[in-house]
């Protein structure tokens, strides 16, 4: 058996002592209809490795064929929208607003760094507060409200207007992505949720391949209504992201023992409580002192915050490295068409990968999360490593830009790990998907300010060293959550036997 068959074949399936209790009669209840559905391991066939719900019964098939179409749309949609707002600022800046609102220091810095620290401060407080109130109400109102900030971003004038902005549209947007991670973990079984936390996650590169290219269209209207063409990104930002903010109250789903949307009938409801329950992922319960206690005295939430942190800033995402790289050039000279586009390429890369990512990992590698995050750590090793030689021949250079987003792909794997270590304690859940996203943020927050200034541009020969660094540190990291899990995972089967 591989060390990766060993390692997976121990999973909560293991400790769980029963099954669903077969019956000749007819189900009369939705929790009989549940018991008699839901199986604990579904016998696997060659079609799960196309989609995991082929080897699943009917009714189940379709009651995962509503939460995707409902609960995972509205998440990657969401998530367009979130990133599309987060990231519009930087497609503005090399589109004129640096000129016209004469931004020739480090304010660009200052405006993505006041946009963190709203996005610190909100996260962990969001996430708390989703498992006491209906997710399907905190959630949409929040996206309102940034979109609404949004559109007053086109009517700035200075930069201490924007950077008041920033930080009030990043407060807002805390609370979706450790949100919509949390609520996933809440309905997803471990051979499902990989693929939907990768595809969630694919939908923060795609806004960000998008908006270069709605930047290159809208800047045509320079001039119309008396704005300009950098203004319009906001504006037309806004109108997308609007029905898309509404659409939340009707369609989330909220968690599995609280739900109450209407597309899902009351056996189906059933259904998400037993399948979390084979699981081993527990409801929600009150915080307490004994709970906090254990939740902080364990490796779980150092180790995992510490992973995602090394993640979250293993990339030069918070910079337009290769659109500035592309309008410092003088030779050749590029129009602020190519600037805008040609860095979609690298958000391309990082679709692909992360999609590549959650099939490997929930098929070949056998639900093992840390294959392909050693694998990302790597790619960005060699890419930004190159950059920071600097000196190297043109095509490589291109080359490193485009490549480097086969080290953005690996968030949704990151989260899977943790709803699947975290999955006995609600709280302890919640919390850890929160605090991963908050303390990664918290970096992100100064370390721009210091290896990625926007007067060192476009040679942050800084900021390549340091990602190169803190991918090898998310490579290790990975290893040791690997050991200390299987460790774990074993002492709870031997309490089990004994």
């Amino acid at each position: 058996m591989s060390a990766i068959d060993k390692e997976t074949s121990v999973s909560m399936h293991d400790l769980k002592g029963q099954s669903p209790t077969s019956t000749h009669e007819r189900p009369s209840t939705p929790e009989a209809i549940a018991s008699n559905t839901i199986q604990e391991q579904p016998k696997r066939k060659w079609t799960s490795y196309v989609w995991d719900t082929l080897d699943k019964p009917a009714a189940e098939r379709r009651f995962v064929f509503k939460l995707d179409s409902a609960l995972l749309t509205f998440a990657t949609l969401g998530y367009f929208i979130k990133y599309l707002d987060q990231n519009n600022i930087n497609n503005a800046f090399v589109s004129g607003m640096k000129e016209d609102l004469g931004l020739y220091g480090n304010q660009l810095n200052y405006m993505q760094t006041l946009w963190t620290v709203g996005y610190v401060i909100g996260q962990i407080p969001s996430n708390l507060i989703l498992t006491r109130v209906r997710p399907s109400i905190w959630i949409p109102s929040m996206e309102v409200l940034w979109t609404i900030l949004t559109f007053c971003l086109c009517r700035c004038n200075t930069a201490n207007q924007i950077y008041a902005l920033r930080f009030f549209v990043g407060l807002a947007e805390s609370t979706f992505y450790p949100g919509m991670q949390y609520i996933i973990g809440s309905w997803y079984r471990r051979d499902e949720l990989a693929k939907r936390s990768c595809i969630f996650h694919t939908s923060s590169a795609v806004p960000s391949m998008f908006s270069g290219y709605l930047m290159a269209a809208v800047y045509h209207l320079d001039g119309r209504g008396g704005l300009k063409g950098w203004q319009w990104l906001f504006v037309v930002d806004g109108i997308i992201s609007l029905p898309i903010a509404l659409a939340g109250f009707f369609v989330l789903p909220d968690v599995p023992e609280i739900t109450r949307v209407w597309y899902l009938k009351p056996e189906e409801r059933e259904f998400a409580k037993k399948r979390m329950q084979l699981e081993g992922r527990a409801e929600r319960a009150p915080y307490t002192k004994a709970k906090f206690k254990k939740i902080f005295s364990s490796w779980k939430i150092y180790c995992l915050v510490a992973l995602y942190v090394f993640f979250n800033n293993s990339g030069g995402y918070s910079q337009p490295i290769f659109a500035q790289y592309l309008k410092d050039s003088t030779n050749p000279k590029y129009s602020v068409s190519q600037i805008n586009t040609y860095p979609t390429t690298t958000y391309a890369v990082q679709v692909v990968t992360t999609l590549a990512y959650a099939w490997s990992s929930d098929t070949i590698f056998r639900g093992a999360r840390w294959p392909p995050i050693i694998f990302g750590g790597v790619v960005n090793i060699i890419s930004y490593a190159s950059l920071a030689a600097w000196n190297i021949p043109r095509g490589w250079h291109w080359a490193c830009y485009i490549i480097a987003g086969a080290g953005g792909g690996i968030s949704g794997l990151c989260m899977a790990w943790a709803h699947e270590i975290c999955s006995d304690d609600n709280e302890e859940r919640a919390l850890v998907i929160g605090s991963m996203n908050e303390m990664a943020y918290v970096v992100q927050a100064w370390l721009p300010l210091v290896v990625w200034q926007q007067v060192e541009a476009p040679e942050y020969r800084k900021g390549f060293i340091t990602v190169s660094c803190t991918s090898a540190a998310m490579i290790i990291t990975s290893i040791v959550i690997r050991q200390l899990w299987r460790r774990e995972l074993a002492k709870k089967k031997r309490a089990v036997e004994w």
